[in-house]
């Protein structure tokens, strides 16, 4: 998608520093890529550097957080494509998933690799990091939600379907990294078939067992 942004104008610089951040720290990590490169990448001059963002960090906050943006949008997009009811789009998440493990430009999850860097919990770029995370489980939890309103259960455990969600994430998230460190995008394939079996013995899937009546004691003939 080719942007309308004017490159010549103040709003372009900014918008080719963020690209040229993003790319560069994407690619080859956040203390290995210096503002010189990135400026330079950009075709900016450093001035502009300085007049939109002040420092690294602030532009690569700005960097991730346009990316969690593009990024969630793409993913749910997906997902609802590939799926038309809650328990084939909580599937099709991975379905999307290895759709980007296959790109050229896979180099794992970008808000993992940050944190991966950045050492102090409190730091602008841990911060969007965690809002990204929390994003994409709000996106899982509501179809969690969903899938467990459908199953035909008398009553939904709200404890159990959050439950879900975050087991789905560390599921997504493990399929990430899998996929980065071994290269096979078939991590994917694995993390969805973990995931049919986790809905096959999730209390959503089935009516409520917590209200099973116990069965009656059968008294056998001793004749």
């Amino acid at each position: 998608m080719t942007s309308s942004t004017d490159t010549s104008s103040p709003a372009g610089a900014r918008e080719r520093l963020l690209d040229a951040a993003e790319a560069l720290i994407y690619a080859g990590g956040i203390h290995a890529t210096g503002v010189d490169a990135i400026v330079r990448e950009s075709g900016t001059a450093r001035k502009s550097f300085y007049t939109h963002f002040g420092s690294k960090d602030a532009l690569i906050a700005a960097a991730l957080e346009r990316r969690d943006e593009r990024w969630m949008n793409w993913f749910i997009d997906g997902t609802h494509t590939r799926g038309k009811t809650p328990r084939t789009r909580l599937l099709a998440m991975f379905d999307t998933l290895r759709e980007w493990f296959e790109s050229a430009d896979f180099h794992g999850c970008a808000f993992l690799n940050a944190s991966g860097e950045i050492a102090d919990p409190n730091d602008p770029v841990r911060a969007v990091a965690r809002y990204h995370k929390e994003r994409l489980l709000a996106f899982v939890l509501e179809q969690c939600k969903e899938f467990a309103a459908t199953s035909g259960a008398t009553r939904v455990n709200p404890a159990r379907t959050e439950r879900l969600a975050r087991q789905w994430l560390i599921l997504i998230d493990g399929a990430i990294g899998v996929a980065l460190v071994s290269g096979d995008a078939h991590a994917a394939d694995d993390a969805r078939h973990a995931a049919e079996q986790l809905l096959s013995t999730h209390p959503a899937h089935a009516p409520d067992a917590g209200h099973v009546k116990p069965r009656r004691a059968v008294t056998r003939s001793r004749t």
